[in-house]
């Protein structure tokens, strides 16, 4: 089977990708808005993409009436945002951030969501995710309809016990990261892993 997303089958572009590319990290992305009201989304079209400096990029993409989601209005305003991870524990409450609500109107709270200071970074981290990065802005991409924000990883938090601070090292055995699956509501969790050694 062949698709062809230059003429065809361009209108099958996003379910198809979204299906075949998985899993994908969730960045639950918290921001301000001019108000001060804390905004909170979901995005899966997202991944860290470096180590020097460490960046992160996620691609908010537009309403249906065609003008930027909240967040990235508001990247574009402050040039700051926090990327929390998404674990089972949390999945329902992150679940729940995705519903569209009015702008200015908070979805940490309609989710029963604590907000926490940040350190470097004026938008607060979610408490209940199990690790969160402080980003700044380094540029926004816009790539025909697609919108790619590029954040520097500035400070990370993390459950006390997902660090091994002997070994510097994340306890992958704790974190139990969900992925997202096929489009419109599929999802996985992590727990089912396996180790291959890479050759020398």
């Amino acid at each position: 089977m062949e698709l062809d997303f230059e003429g065809q089958h361009a209108d099958r572009a996003y379910p198809v990708l979204a299906s075949l590319v998985t899993p994908r990290p969730i960045a639950w992305v918290t921001t301000i808005g001019p108000d001060g009201v804390v905004n909170a989304a979901p995005f899966s079209f997202f991944n860290v993409m470096g180590a020097n400096p460490p960046i992160v990029a996620f691609a908010p993409g537009d309403r249906d009436d065609d003008t930027p989601k909240d967040t990235a209005r508001n990247v574009r305003l402050n040039h700051e945002f926090v990327v929390n991870l998404v674990d089972e524990g949390v999945a329902e409450a992150m679940n729940k951030t995705a519903s569209a609500l009015p702008y200015g109107e908070s979805e940490l709270s309609a989710a029963g969501l604590t907000a926490a200071s940040s350190s470097v970074v004026k938008p607060p981290r979610i408490a209940e995710a199990p690790a969160s990065l402080e980003c700044t802005e380094w540029g926004t991409l816009q790539i025909g309809g697609n919108r790619l924000v590029i954040g520097v990883v500035k400070r990370v938090h993390l459950r006390d016990d997902l660090f091994d601070s002997e070994t510097m090292r994340v306890r992958s055995e704790n974190f139990r990261v969900i992925g997202r699956m096929a489009s419109p509501h599929w999802y996985c969790r992590t727990g089912d892993r396996f180790e291959v050694v890479r050759p020398a």
